[in-house]
């Protein structure tokens, strides 16, 4: 696996990759299928809940939809999503056991980082597609300007009060192409069962970006 290029599908995939939280596993595939309908392939189910392996799963089985395991803190976790289809996987952070971990497993692997330092250590590693988290508390696009000319090789994934509001401000840096957001997949449309709305959401945020990049 490269690790340079490994995760580049889910970089140049979308200009967003919906950040989800699922609760009810039942309705897993209904909002993957309205993401990708909406234009959003790559879908990252966050491990913030009992149902998310089950949801992970299931989003696995719907045609047009990669997905991808978030919030990952362990190999364990990284193992069990592999085995559940997972295509690719986030992490907040990075430590040299997920690197290590990723790499065994032949996962394609976005590892967090929000320090020079952080950043140094895994161009070290061979990786130049980053997540940037979290974005606004860490000094947002105004911080992550910084390291374009510095950092060259790396491409960041900004997650973490990432919006429609200030999807300009990140899409607009020449090392960013892609954003994690949960604006995407709210909570309440989710419980409400209204896909129509996700895929509303979807298309607005493709739109925006469209704008932003033209």
């Amino acid at each position: 696996m490269n690790r340079a290029t490994a995760t580049d599908f889910v970089i140049d995939a979308a200009p967003v990759i919906p950040v989800v939280v699922i609760e009810d596993a039942s309705r897993a595939a209904d909002v993957a299928k309205a993401l990708v309908a909406g234009g959003l392939p790559c879908i990252e189910i966050t491990l913030r809940t009992p149902a998310a392996m089950a949801a992970l799963e299931a989003v696995a089985g719907v045609e047009g939809a990669s997905p991808g395991v978030g919030t990952v803190v362990s190999v364990e976790q990284m193992q069990a999503a592999q085995r559940a289809g997972a295509q690719f996987a986030v992490s907040p952070g990075h430590t040299p056991g997920l690197l290590d971990g990723a790499e065994d497993l032949g996962l394609p692997y976005l590892p967090g980082a929000a320090t020079p330092a952080e950043m140094q250590a895994l161009i070290e590693r061979g990786y130049s597609n980053l997540k940037f988290f979290p974005a606004e508390a860490s000094g947002g696009a105004a911080y992550l300007k910084n390291f374009a000319t510095v950092f060259q090789s790396i491409r960041f994934c900004p997650t973490g009060g990432v919006s429609l509001a200030n999807l300009d401000e990140y899409l607009s840096l020449p090392n960013v192409d892609v954003v994690g957001g949960s604006w995407v997949a709210p909570k309440s449309a989710i419980q409400a069962g209204d896909w129509d709305e996700l895929t509303a959401l979807a298309r607005d945020a493709i739109k925006a970006a469209n704008v932003i990049n033209a």
